[in-house]
């Protein structure tokens, strides 16, 4: 077992590097507010979160990571562009497998820049690949604003494109809604005798649950509403899962996008802006003499993780330790910007390393 001062000692070793690319060293509080971080985090960090009640300050949690308090610092406080590095405990709850660690240490480098986006993205991908030089280790990149274009160049709603998009970091939800959406998969039974009743508020019963009576009026107009919309296309919906089952190197994966977003002309407008994204930060990696050609691209990857991410996704993983967390992961953030800063924004990225993972494997090689 790694005592605790050797994993200190790592994470000082690993965040000297981003203090030495300009990065401003901060601290962040252990206790976070509770209710505005259990509605940013995803349904992974909402179920694994520690929180306890404070007669002073209401619900409190230990804090999960560390991006959401360094936004608000920096959307509070900080000079534009900014560059910041943290180091210190994050905590999560490990309910499905007792044997992965509830408390460990996580090192960050975090972006915030608007003038380049995709050197930005490069900048921190390279800053923490250069970081874990060394050990054996396989780079996954993705971009979950690729699939948002997408889903927002849809023919249909916007309430069916505002769900989809909400359920973007959930696979199987998404899923099941697109099945919805074009007539793959039947209503069901109670749905359509809820539609079909005239005067569904006139039966005299108990309300049970959370939900108001008004709320329930409103979402049955929306199911309404929508069995009255026509059903989204075969082609988009074979358009998207043609788009999800792109893997490959990145130069490759680029390719078979674009040539995907040419065989659907009325989606390519919608798609083209963030393929140029991708290839912009292909570009500004190979400035930084990182071969793009060894690096894997998965358009699906990051659909699982913080539901914050919305742009370039990356995690390092590794060779033969299945048993192993990533050691590193990291993403674009933009819409997290303007949530915390009250109409103000910036395009923000970061990533995270555990020095309790590279310790381990540098034990190996």
């Amino acid at each position: 077992m790694i005592a605790g001062s050797d994993i200190r000692a790592e994470a000082l070793r690993l965040q000297a590097g981003f203090i030495d690319a300009g990065a401003v060293v901060l601290e962040t509080s252990i206790l976070q507010p509770a209710d505005l971080l259990l509605d940013l985090y995803g349904e992974d960090i909402r179920a694994r979160a520690y929180v306890t009640s404070d007669p002073l300050r209401g619900e409190q949690m230990l804090r999960p990571d560390f991006t959401v308090p360094v936004v608000q610092m920096h959307m509070a406080e900080g000079a534009e562009p900014a560059r910041y590095t943290y180091a210190g405990e994050v905590f999560r709850r490990q309910e499905d497998d007792m044997a992965r660690a509830n408390e460990y240490f996580q090192v960050g480098y975090e972006v915030f820049d608007r003038q380049n986006p995709a050197a930005a993205d490069a900048e921190v991908f390279v800053q923490i690949y250069t970081a874990l030089r060394g050990l054996s280790l396989r780079a996954a990149t993705g971009d979950i604003g690729i699939l948002t274009a997408a889903v927002v160049g849809l023919h249909t709603t916007e309430a069916r494109k505002h769900a989809l998009l909400r359920h973007i970091w959930r696979p199987k939800r998404f899923k099941a809604l697109l099945e919805q959406f074009s007539g793959r998969r039947p209503v069901p039974a109670s749905r359509s005798a809820l539609l079909s009743a005239k005067t569904p508020f006139e039966i005299e019963a108990p309300m049970i649950g959370l939900r108001s009576r008004g709320a329930i009026k409103t979402r049955i107009n929306q199911l309404h509403h929508d069995a009255l919309s026509d059903p989204l296309s075969n082609a988009e919906v074979d358009f998207l899962d043609a788009i999800l089952q792109v893997r490959d190197r990145v130069p490759q994966a680029l390719a078979s996008l674009r040539n995907i977003a040419t065989q659907m002309p009325a989606l390519t407008l919608a798609l083209t802006p963030a393929l140029d994204r991708l290839e912009a930060r292909m570009a500004a990696v190979t400035a930084r003499g990182i071969a793009v050609e060894t690096l894997d691209f998965e358009a699906s990857y990051g659909r699982t993780s913080m539901e914050y991410y919305d742009g370039f996704v990356f995690g390092f993983y590794a060779e033969g330790r299945a048993d192993l967390p990533p050691v590193a992961l990291g993403g674009r953030y933009d819409a997290l910007t303007l949530r915390l800063g009250q109409g103000r924004e910036i395009p923000a990225v970061g990533g995270v390393i555990r020095p309790d993972l590279t310790l381990d494997l540098g034990a190996e090689v």
